[in-house]
């Protein structure tokens, strides 16, 4: 099982990495309007609060865009994520951007932090990608401080009701028809084989559910633990990127955000 997991956290690696060169042109990933930076920072706020120097750990952080939200907000930010080709990226736009983040090669289940060192840690669409969330969560247990807070924002990418399906299949025909312009692409299709056989492997293979993140999350020590599925202001902002049925689809995604304590 360890040589297993050993393969497939190289081909998630090996996966991102390829990513990296587009990353930042699909809608949902990188920050298109100041409408969207604003709903994100009312996120960030609503379970972080103000940065006020507080030290934060961004795991997966890929082209550092919620590094670059949470710098916004004061806090003193470090980036993690073991594609070299993503933090190439997110260093250029620290540099560009004149931002003092620190971004490095790390692994979001072995992180090789001190224990106790971090007041947030946060990451973004990271766990449905785990191989084992269950050493992942105590993992980033172990390098909050006590009283520290967690925010996963992710989603269930795997289980389709039927009106977002309804609205998914009205689009591409609509698209074929040329009635509806052609969304972005969200990833290069040569890359569509090598995500499908990844996602049938990783632990949450039949979708990664809230409630489900949530109780693995207090096996792993978090306490209290709350599930946010009201992500409506964000998802507004993105909207606009995509045709209506496109958007609508996505509307119907179970998307959410975990805030998660590290008790005293």
């Amino acid at each position: 099982m360890q040589g297993h997991n050993h393969g497939l956290r190289d081909e998630i690696k090996d996966y991102w990495s390829r990513r990296a060169e587009t990353f930042d042109q699909s809608p949902g990933h990188e920050i298109f309007s100041e409408d969207e930076r604003q709903a994100w920072h009312a996120l960030l706020l609503k379970h972080l609060g103000h940065g006020d120097e507080r030290r934060a750990l961004d795991l997966a952080s890929g082209t550092g865009v919620i590094s670059h939200l949470m710098d916004d907000l004061g806090y003193r930010v470090t980036g993690i994520d073991w594609s070299e080709a993503m933090l190439e990226r997110a260093r250029a736009k620290a540099k560009a951007r004149g931002r003092a983040i620190s971004f490095f090669v790390g692994d979001a289940e072995r992180t090789m932090e001190a224990s106790d060192t971090y007041d947030v840690v946060v990451n973004r669409h990271l766990v449905w990608t785990l191989v084992d969330p269950e050493a992942c969560f105590r993992e980033w247990f172990r390098v909050l401080k006590p009283g520290g807070r967690l925010l996963v924002v992710d989603g269930d990418f795997v289980n389709v009701g039927r009106a977002e399906r309804a609205a998914r299949q009205l689009a591409t025909w609509l698209e074929r028809a040329g009635i509806l312009k052609t969304d972005p692409m969200h990833a290069p299709p040569e890359l569509a084989q090598q995500h499908k056989s990844i996602l049938a492997r990783v632990h949450f293979s039949k979708g990664a559910r809230a409630d489900a993140v949530a109780d693995l999350l207090k096996k792993a020590g978090f306490d209290p633990v709350a599930i946010d599925s009201n992500l409506r202001g964000i998802h507004r902002s993105q909207a606009k990127n995509w045709n209506y049925f496109k958007a609508l689809a996505r509307g119907l995604q179970h998307r959410y955000a975990i805030v998660a304590v590290k008790p005293e």
